[in-house]
């Protein structure tokens, strides 16, 4: 899919990541160092407000478009080939897979070079930023073929966190779909977070090796109907869908209490942190409540 960007009033930062040149934060730190000029004048300032079509943006020597299409494409990623554009050994890379397009395009995140599944491209840099920003907890299902059948016990490991040497992980959805006859398993987890090699640090760390691995969707939006190394453009209601996606919370993290489904109950909150109350502050509450009747 692609759609007109028709900003009246942007910040130079995001406006150069729209244009497809870098990404958000990348914009923001070239930006710094002076790699940006506004009707001639070195711009410091990521946040500095620009009007497009009026004001002459300049960076790294270009001249930043300001009428351009937004792209997203989603490819299958065959295993064997890298994220990176250039690649020292000669490997093959991803962005050979893709069709023809009107404008330079980027993956939203990276897949390993033994890992096949879902990995979306496009030159919105914005929309891409909030996607792997980790304050967004974007969804991403995959399947790991691991070595033994995980027990529930260790399971719930992984459902409530466990420590890795970069930090503990956010709790994630996981289950077992099918054992092998050598004893081994098929797992689907769904994780809200980007580390790298999260689900094959995860298994090694509970002793579970992945020896296969699949991205089923990513934020959403699965690679069902296509073939290794097939590609296809994202339908308006998919980007619309996205764009909830990272809308929903914002980079405070602040719990949402709007629009929740009926019947679904609504978390107590800590009104000094506006964050849900840990289970041992709500049994403290309930005690005290109790006492006082």
């Amino acid at each position: 899919m692609t759609s007109p960007d028709t900003t009246q009033h942007d910040r130079l930062a995001r406006f150069i990541a729209r244009s497809g040149l870098a990404s958000r934060r990348s914009a923001e730190r070239l930006v710094r160092e002076g790699a940006a000029t506004v009707n001639g004048h070195i711009e410091r300032d990521p946040g500095f407000e620009i009007e497009p079509g009026a004001d002459v943006i300049r960076f790294q020597g270009r001249t930043v478009e300001g009428s351009r299409n937004l792209i997203y494409q989603l490819l299958f990623k065959p295993r064997g080939t890298i994220t990176s554009r250039e690649d020292p050994e000669g490997r093959k890379g991803v962005h050979e897979l893709l069709p023809r397009l009107s404008d330079r395009v980027e993956p939203v995140g990276r897949l390993d070079f033994n890992t096949e599944g879902a990995l979306l491209f496009t030159n919105d840099g914005d929309l891409a930023h909030r996607l792997t920003h980790p304050s967004y907890h974007i969804p991403r299902r995959y399947l790991a073929k691991v070595y033994r059948t995980p027990t529930e016990v260790t399971l719930n490991k992984i459902r409530k966190g466990i420590r890795l040497e970069d930090g503990r992980t956010v709790p994630a959805l996981c289950r077992v779909l099918e054992s092998t006859d050598t004893g081994n398993a098929w797992i689907e987890i769904t994780v809200y977070e980007g580390r790298h090699h999260l689900i094959r640090r995860l298994f090694a760390a509970l002793g579970h090796p992945v020896s296969k691995l699949r991205r089923d969707s990513f934020a959403t939006l699965p690679i069902r109907g296509l073939e290794r190394g097939e590609s296809r453009p994202l339908t308006h209601a998919e980007v619309e869908r996205l764009r909830e996606l990272t809308a929903e919370k914002g980079d405070t993290g602040r719990v949402q209490t709007k629009g929740r489904k009926k019947g679904w109950a609504r978390p107590t909150v800590d009104r000094d942190k506006g964050k849900p109350l840990s289970k041992a502050k709500l049994r403290k509450r309930r005690r005290v409540s109790k006492g006082k009747r």
